[in-house]
């Protein structure tokens, strides 16, 4: 299987990292493209000041090869019914990650690259996790484990626990 990240980050370090992780945990072909606009106006939900996730992972499943993953990377706010906001979502081959509250600055504090690459990470595995079949995972330190906040992001590792790599075949 193949994965390809569409991105509109200009984060080259970033990405690489991402695209490194995801071939080590997934045994994926990963390949980084970068795009300059994924978000669109049709999926922006101007009384929420935020973009529909579910609306992006549906268009996007269209332009999906069916022998791929497609993993986008926003800069925008997205949310999910339900949810005030959601980090990323994955649905159909296609998961989309936002970068908007990975960030040190959303929260009022001095910009760190490696915090935010490590929350991206966190969050691409995840999602990408997703859609191997992993549901969200009891194990609170399991890349797997549902970020209700950034804390949670923050306290979870990056790699999937004994049970999620058990349930991918791996040991």
């Amino acid at each position: 299987m193949k994965a390809r990240i569409l991105s509109e980050l200009d984060d080259g370090k970033a990405l690489e990292t991402v695209a490194r992780v995801l071939m080590e945990t997934y045994n994926l072909d990963v390949a980084i493209g970068k795009i300059g606009k994924i978000l669109d106006h049709h999926s922006f939900n101007s009384k929420r000041g935020q973009y529909d996730a579910w609306k992006l992972v549906q268009m996007y499943s269209e332009e999906r090869k069916k022998d791929e993953y497609l993993l986008l990377i926003v800069e925008g706010d997205i949310y999910a019914s339900g949810f005030n906001y959601i980090f990323g979502l994955a649905w159909q081959g296609v998961a989309i990650v936002s970068t908007y509250r990975l960030k040190q600055e959303f929260y009022g504090l001095d910009p760190d690259q490696k915090i935010f690459i490590e929350r991206l990470v966190k969050e691409a595995v995840h999602e990408i996790g997703h859609l191997h079949g992993l549901t969200h995972c009891s194990d609170r330190k399991c890349v797997m484990a549902f970020s209700n906040w950034i804390g949670d992001t923050d306290y979870k590792s990056w790699m999937l626990c004994q049970n999620c790599r058990l349930k991918l075949g791996k040991t």
